[in-house]
């Protein structure tokens, strides 16, 4: 297998050569003469095959039998020598042949052709492919001796059907996530299609959640002994039909056998590491569903755009006249509009708290100052007095010393208790609590685990014995945190001088 995929194909490289057209047409012919039983075909023979396409001008019969002898190099064809037309020695000796496609070019051309028909990812959604499965996989768990051939036969259907399946689901369900259904679904044209397409989807989803549920349990029923020997019958009906062609060993069968059995299996019942695709097939199938109902409403959505809703809206707003409370108008506002636009402010949110269990509902507004983004600038009214800015700024400086003044009574205050630990706190206002972490937060960014405040005073902080917890008791809220304890201490004493003449 490895050598397999590591050497390069030769017999491609027809397909990207200088003489390509020539190439191409020569190998078409010998193809359609394939599916025709025709296998050993004459110089003459493709030259008048090739000529009757009318794609070739002035193609001669010498181009057409270099054309086959490069491709006999390129392993396309495989040639005969032809004695059975000679009618002297010298027309012997000059060796004329006959050519038949090889397996590799008969599979490319093939390929080529099945190209040539796609017009977009196609695929079906088929629910017979899942009972196909599922009536295999009871044939086998039922059956205990096969007759000649009958479990080759039973492994080929099932395993055909799953193949099909697979391939033709994933198409079809791409084939919907395409730019051009994408296109095509915000069209108005769109609603003709909207109704069978939805009844087909729904009714792919009703038999996989019957049929996919048969499989799973019929492969939960099948026991390894039950498979081992099922797998045995189909290996001795394979050896019954030699192929000339096939140089695989029992061993290398049995082990493929094993590899789509296991397939099988992964894709109807998962593995550890993730669930069964059975199941993302069942959810991309709901998601697309959904997807076409909102595209749907949203065209009908805006069609009715130009129609007056005037009734309606004197209906609503009757309804949200006769409520009784607040919450069922913000009840009825949510079923109503849904989700307003949201618009983002810069700024910092205010909520006065920092805990989460506080609804928006609860807390103050927050005033911004909103400005026009209008690129054309407006014409002054005239001159305007500058605005004075003192009495802000002078309830700026208010704001300021009393923060300070706490802060200072505050630091006075665990001065002269001389430490603090934390599970000794009860009630904790917010302010406190932004100053305390504060405090926490510099002592434990500092190496020595100690800092100086502006006032002088010395903040050292004392990590908790086998690292205890404790849980930090505010108004608003607990904070589960380390037990720390902080040290206060007025090395200068000019601190502690000003507390006693202050008193």
């Amino acid at each position: 297998m490895t050598e397999n995929l590591l050497k390069p194909v030769v017999e491609t490289s027809y397909l990207t050569a200088v003489n390509v057209a020539r190439y191409r047409c020569v190998m078409r012919y010998f193809y359609e003469q394939h599916q025709r039983l025709r296998y050993w075909l004459k110089p003459e023979d493709v030259f008048e095959g090739v000529l009757g396409y009318g794609a070739l001008e002035d193609y001669t019969l010498e181009q057409c039998q270099n054309d086959m002898d490069q491709l006999v190099e390129w392993k396309n064809l495989i040639p005969r020598h032809d004695g059975g037309r000679a009618s002297t020695v010298e027309e012997y000796l000059r060796k004329k042949f006959r050519y038949q496609m090889t397996p590799y070019s008969v599979e490319i051309e093939r390929l080529l052709e099945g190209l040539e028909k796609i017009r977009g990812y196609g695929g079906s959604l088929e629910p017979t492919l899942l009972e196909a499965i599922a009536r295999g996989l009871k044939i086998i768990e039922e059956t205990g001796c096969f007759g000649e051939g009958e479990a080759h036969q039973t492994w080929k259907a099932t395993y055909d059907a799953f193949t099909q399946l697979t391939q033709e689901a994933a198409d079809y369900i791409a084939s919907l996530q395409s730019a051009k259904a994408e296109e095509l679904m915000l069209s108005e044209a769109f609603l003709i299609y909207k109704n069978s397409l939805t009844r087909y989807l729904q009714n792919f989803v009703r038999g996989l959640q019957v049929h996919g549920l048969k499989v799973e349990g019929m492969l939960r029923l099948i026991t390894p002994s039950r498979r081992d020997g099922f797998f045995a019958a189909v290996l001795d009906d394979r050896a019954g039909m030699p192929q000339l062609d096939d140089i695989s060993s029992p061993e290398e069968q049995r082990y493929h056998l094993e590899l789509e059995w296991d397939s099988l299996v992964r894709w109807f019942l998962g593995d550890a590491r993730a669930v069964s695709d059975l199941q993302f097939l069942e959810q991309a199938t709901k998601d697309t569903i959904a997807k076409i109902v909102r595209c749907a409403l949203r065209i009908q959505e805006k069609q009715r755009s130009g129609v007056s809703r005037k009734r309606e809206l004197d209906y609503l707003g009757r309804w949200f006249f006769n409520l009784n409370g607040m919450d069922e108008a913000h009840k009825l506002a949510a079923y109503t509009f849904g989700l307003y636009r949201t618009r983002h402010f810069q700024g910092i949110d205010n909520k006065g708290t920092d805990s989460t269990e506080i609804s928006m509902w609860d807390t103050g507004p927050n005033v911004r100052s909103l400005h026009s983004r209008s690129r054309g600038r407006r014409r002054d009214g005239g001159t305007q007095a500058i605005a004075s800015s003192r009495e802000r700024e002078e309830q700026a400086r208010k704001d300021y010393l009393a923060r300070r003044r706490e802060k200072e009574a505050l630091l006075r205050a665990y001065v002269q208790a001389g430490e603090l630990t934390i599970s000794d706190l009860q009630d904790v206002p917010p302010a406190l609590r932004h100053q305390l972490l504060y405090w926490i937060g510099q002592c434990i960014g500092s190496r020595s685990r100690t800092i100086r405040t502006a006032e002088g005073v010395q903040i050292r902080i004392l990590l908790p014995p086998g690292g205890r917890r404790t849980m930090l008791k505010c108004v608003d809220g607990s904070l589960d945190m380390p037990d720390y304890t902080l040290v206060f201490r007025d090395p200068s004493g000019q601190f502690t001088r000003s507390i006693h003449n202050e008193q």
